[in-house]
Parts: structure tokens; sequence; C-alpha cells
């Protein structure tokens, strides 16, 4: 097996050898463990196991959650043996297929040697469980022998090369799974490294830097291994520190088995949902990288999201929270929370699908969040990634870089890259994934971002301009009123009217007394109506009340505020030519149906604006100046890289439907002969 996908493919004939005993969609539970439990093995043949079992024995007095750390640390000093984890039973893989009759007692036996730190990650996958499985279907010696023949040594899979087997054999268990459950490929990993560490290579290089590093969606670690490998690549001497969070049992596991095996503090990757259970609270980090879920709801973590974003920035969420269906931003800012507030600061990179760059409208939580971050300029840039690029998913993609410490050409300034069209086509799709960047690809789009000029895939832009007020354009009401039968009608169908005859009297007699009056009353209105002239037409409002009011008295009518508002708006109608409708004050009432908003970029004068756009248009509009502060911030990345493609001439299109109809024809003539 000279190549990843060859052990990708041989571990996945292991995993189809479960058919029978296993559904499809359960070969994860055997094979994960499996792999975890394997690659540990691989790890443990370079070194002593007898010096190992002798260190432990000096020590099997102390309680069991203290002897692993005096353990390690004994290795370390007295023997060279630098590892962050152990064996001490009788078997090896090799060893435990000398024996197939009591393979399940000694498999088990072997799994209870390791230290307890492997004890409690292989406690994640309740893999004992599927041990029972196996060997009731007399599966296990068979899928162990198999797994002998894989070799996970160090000097064969590198970390990096051990995490994309991982996520592959991964990806191919969940091939069926929702667009946000993506693994990210490597190539866009890489891409995002580029731009996390972009100006700070003479920091990375400073000797005896500590580089923290963190993913708060760490899932089986990937992004982490990546990012620890290129820091190391600059500076072989770096101490790097990882830091990572995941919900999800199975992936937590892999990362800290994976973090375990090469060194890393596996306390570092903690368990729980990011959103409610802030595990790293009160701590910074200098580096932060992640791809959280697309558009998945929060729904179920909504209270405790909201109870947090009460306490404004005490908490994470200050800037506000997004709509339930998408917790896209809260990932980010919990990000932010974690930077550095320092000379130095942090950096972030983040991938998005589309929705953060523009849903939700001027005052929205989305909108409030976005504003947040480019008014106190922490939005560096972003990367518009080509579409079919993840393996669950073929949806747009974006890299958005965050940092508090600009660089002092950037500051006040944004950076768009359209990085769409920089991929080569893959000879074979894996699921959704069509497309890959190559390495050269991403050192031009490396370099397109850092030389910040703009060019055909690259825009600059001042902060403001992605910012806006939503003005509320108002006009006035004009009524005229025209008392005919029709106007009559209406005004019988009003909820005023209709009650005059209603009584909610519980008495028989004196709810029909009260009817019988209200109906009186309705016919007199009628009847007081019907004394208008059909045929005339009143512009103004307090004229045509002036004159209902009149006419009321002669029928010895009383009519009260609403009766005689809903008598009034049932049969006006709107007309331009009409004189504009005031309040008690003099001021003119707005129409509601003709009410319209203005979105007026903050670096436009709103008057200039709405003199230019507005007013020779719709002469008599006037704003709303209570709006004047509704301030919304959007990025509408595609709008800034549109190109115009020219229309066909009409003469060709008919020229070739014309060329369309003639073929058919013809081959319509063979058939019928």
């Amino acid at each position: 097996m000279d190549n990843d996908l060859n052990f990708v493919s041989f571990l996945w004939n292991i995993a189809e050898s479960l058919r029978g005993t296993y559904k499809e969609e359960d070969y994860r539970k055997v094979m994960i463990p499996m792999i975890v439990v394997r690659r540990f093995d691989c790890l443990l043949d370079d070194y002593d196991k007898e010096i190992i079992k002798k260190v432990y024995s000096n020590y099997d007095y102390m309680p069991e959650e203290e002897i692993d750390e005096i353990v390690i640390a004994d290795l370390k000093e007295n023997h060279n043996i630098d590892l962050q984890f152990y064996n001490v039973s009788d078997f090896t893989w090799k060893k435990l297929l000398d024996d197939s009759e009591n393979i399940k007692a000694n498999f088990e036996e072997y799994l209870n040697g390791f230290s307890n730190n492997v004890k409690e990650i292989i406690g994640k996958f309740n893999f004992k469980a599927e041990i029972t499985q196996l060997d009731k279907k007399n599966k296990l010696y068979a899928v162990l022998q198999k797994m002998s023949e894989v070799d996970l040594h160090i000097n064969k899979i590198s970390n990096n090369k051990m995490g994309y087997i991982y996520e592959e054999m991964l990806r191919r268990f969940t091939e069926n799974s929702a667009a946000g459950e993506q693994y990210t490929p490597r190539e866009v990993i890489k891409l995002c490294m580029e731009m996390l560490f972009l100006g700070k290579e003479s920091f990375i290089t400073e000797e005896g830097k500590v580089i923290s590093i963190a993913d708060f969606c760490c899932g089986t670690g990937g992004m982490l291994s990546i990012a620890e490998a290129y820091v190391e690549n600059l500076n072989e001497k770096a101490i790097v520190d990882v830091y990572g969070q995941e919900l999800l049992d199975e992936s937590f596991a892999i990362c800290q088995a994976d973090m375990l095996m090469k060194g890393q503090n596996p306390d570092n990757i903690r368990l729980g949902n990011t959103l409610t259970e802030d595990r790293f609270s009160g701590e910074h980090m200098r580096f932060l990288i992640s791809n959280p879920p697309f558009g998945v709801t929060w729904k179920d973590e909504e209270k405790k999201v909201k109870d947090e974003a009460d306490l404004g920035f005490d908490g994470r969420f200050g800037a506000g929270t997004p709509r339930v269906s998408d917790g896209s931003l809260l990932f980010l800012q919990n990000m932010i929370s974690k930077m550095y507030d320092d000379e130095e600061g942090s950096r972030i990179a983040i991938i998005f699908n589309g929705s953060p760059l523009f849903t939700g409208d001027a005052g929205s939580g989305e909108s409030n969040i976005r504003r947040w971050i480019i008014e106190n300029d922490m939005l560096e840039g972003i990367i518009a990634l080509p579409t079919d690029m993840f393996y669950n998913t073929g949806i747009a993609t974006y890299i958005w870089v965050i940092t508090n410490r600009k660089t002092e050409n950037r500051k006040g300034k944004i950076q768009l890259v359209n990085a769409t069209d920089f991929y080569v086509p893959m000879r074979k799709s894996l699921g959704n994934k069509r497309k890959e960047i190559s390495t050269e690809q991403i050192q031009e789009i490396k370099s397109i971002y850092e030389s910040f000029e703009p060019s055909e895939n690259c825009r600059i832009f001042d902060n403001k301009e992605f910012g806006y007020r939503k003005i509320t354009i108002e006009r006035p009401l004009k009524l005229s009123f025209k008392v005919d039968e029709e106007a009559i009608s209406k005004v019988k169908e009003t909820t005023q009217f209709i009650n005059l005859a209603v009584s909610k009297k519980k008495d028989e007699a004196a709810k029909a007394s009260e009817e019988a009056l209200g109906k009186e009353v309705q016919n007199k209105i009628i009847e007081m109506l019907q004394s208008f002239d059909s045929n005339e037409v009143y512009l103004n409002r307090e004229e045509f009340i002036k004159k209902v009011k009149s006419k009321a008295k002669n029928y010895d009518l009383t009519l009260g505020a609403a009766l005689l508002k809903a008598i009034w708006s049932s049969i006006g109608e709107r007309n331009e030519d009409a004189d504009i409708c005031k309040d008690s004050k003099g001021n003119p009432e707005s129409d509601s149906s003709l009410k319209d908003t203005e979105s007026i970029q903050l670096k436009e004068d709103i008057n200039a604006y709405f003199e230019r756009e507005v007013k020779p248009h719709v002469p008599d509009a006037y704003m709303d100046e209570t709006t004047f502060s509704n301030i919304g911030y959007e990025i509408p990345f595609t709008r800034h890289f549109y190109k115009y493609e020219k229309l066909r001439a009409f003469s060709d299109i008919m020229k070739e439907v014309e060329d369309l109809e003639q073929e058919i024809a013809v081959e319509i003539k063979k058939v019928l002969g």
C-alpha cells in the first residue's frame, strides 16, 4: 500500500467484510476505534515493552488517576522513551493472533493494558459492545488479522496522512450527511493556513516562541494537525500548543487520540457544545481556525445562548444573536472572544457559506454582528472559493480572515478576493467534491491577497462601504370620497357598523331591545349616506368629514370617533389629485400602502441622496427621520465581481431555432417514411 488512497481502500475492504453482521451505516462503530487502536499499537512497536512494564510496576500501588503522569515522566527522564501513553498488557497486536480461541478475552486484556488516557478515548467509542458483537458472530479474529496487515507506523504514515485517513473513512461512512456536516478538504485547510499565518512568519520563527492554535469545531483534528505542521515547518523549535472543542464523542475521541500520539496534551481537546459550554472560558489563543457547520439550527441551544447574550460583552455573544436557523456567526463571536488583546493580537481564519455575508436586514442580529466586526476593524478579508469543493455539498464557500491587529496599510480596509476560478477538475469525484485547488493555485491566491492591490480578482474597500442606512420613505395620504352604493356597501361591512346591532347583554329581552335600537341607528346611517349626491367627489378629507357630521345631525345621529373613522376610511379612495390628509397638529399623514425604503451607503449624504435619487421620481415623498439611525452592514460579494455578458443577437438566436426546426423535420420525415 504505497499511498493514502490504497490504505483507505484496504480499510474499506475490511469494513465491507462486516456486511451481514452490521448495516453499512454501522461499519464505523467497528472500524474507527479499530484504526485508532491499531495506530496506538504501531506507535508502541518501536519501544521496549518490558521496560515500560517494569517502570509501571514501580508505581502500580498508586491511585489510577495519578499513575499515568508519573510513569510517562519516568520513561522520559530515565529511559529516553518520550511517549504520552503506554500499554502494560502481555499482548501486542501480533501476539493476539497466536490464540484464536481466546481472542475476545485477550483483546479486552490488551485494551485494558493501555494507560488511562487511552482507555478514556476508547471508552468514547463504546468499543467493548462491538467487540462482543464481533466475537458473537465469529468476526473478531478475522478483523484483527486483516488489521494486522495495515502498517500504521509513523515512518509509513505521517500524522497528517493519518488525519487524512481518518477523515476519508468518516466521509465514506457519512456520504449521505447534511450539507453542514462536511469534512474540510486538505487543500482548503492549507489555503486557510496561508491566510492564518500571513505576515506572522517573524513572530513564529522567534526562538522559544510558544504558538497557540485553536479550533472550537475541531472534528477529528485535521485543521489543528495541519496548522501544527505548518508552524513546525517554519520553526522546528517552536513550542506549539493546540486546543480544540468538539461536540461528537467519536470525532472528539479521534482528535484526542491523534493529539496524544503526537505528544500534545490531550486535555486541551475538550468535549462539549461550543455554543452552550465554553470549555476555554478566560483563555486566549494566538491563532484560531474553524469550519463550523453550515446552516445548522441552534434552536435547542437558544435559551442558554440568549441568556449569555444578555450579559453583553461580559459573555461571548455581546454583538447579538443571528436567527436560530444558522449559528455560524455565533461560532465566530466565540472565536473573537478568545483573541489576545496585546500588541501582537490574534488571527482567525473561518470557513462560511454565503449566508453570513448578507443574511439579515438592518437592525437584525446578523447585521449587528457584521457591524460590530467591521466597525471594530476586525475583518481583514474574504476569499471566495470555487463551488464543489466539499465532499457533502457543492455550495459556495468563503474564507473570512479576522484580526484585531491589522497592519498599517490595511487599517480601515477590507479585501475581497475572488478565487472561484482557481481550481483543477478532479479526475474522479469524491461525493460532491469535483474540484480541487492545486499547490500552485494556493500560492497564487496567497500572492493576490498578500499584494493588497486591486486587480481582476481583488477588490479593496473602505470599511464604511459595506455599511448603509435603511431609511423609510413616506408619501402623504391623499384620499377622495364619493358616496355611491358601492361605498355604502363597504360601510356596512365594517366591524363598527356591524357591532351597532350586536348586544352582549345576557338578558334576552334587554338584548333584543338593544339590538333593535342598533338596527335603527344602522338604518339612519344608510339613509344619511344615501342622501349624498352619488356623483359628487370630495377631494378634501376634512371637508368630507364636516359634511358627514352635518348630515348626521339632520338624522339625529351621534357618530363616535371610531364609527366616524370607519365611515370615511371605508369610503375613501387613494387619489393623487386629492388634498393631503393631515393630523390634528397639521402634519401630513403617511400612506402606509406607498411606504418604501432606501438603502443609503454610510459614506453618502442622506439629504443629497434623497434629492438626487428619490425626489425626481416622487416629488411629494419625504423621509422618516426616526429611521436615520437604522444602520446595517452586508457584504454583497458577487456584485463586486459581476461581469456583464452581452446578450446574443436576436437574429442569431432565431437562425439557430430555424436550423433546429429543419433538423427535427428531417428526423420526423425519416421516422414516418
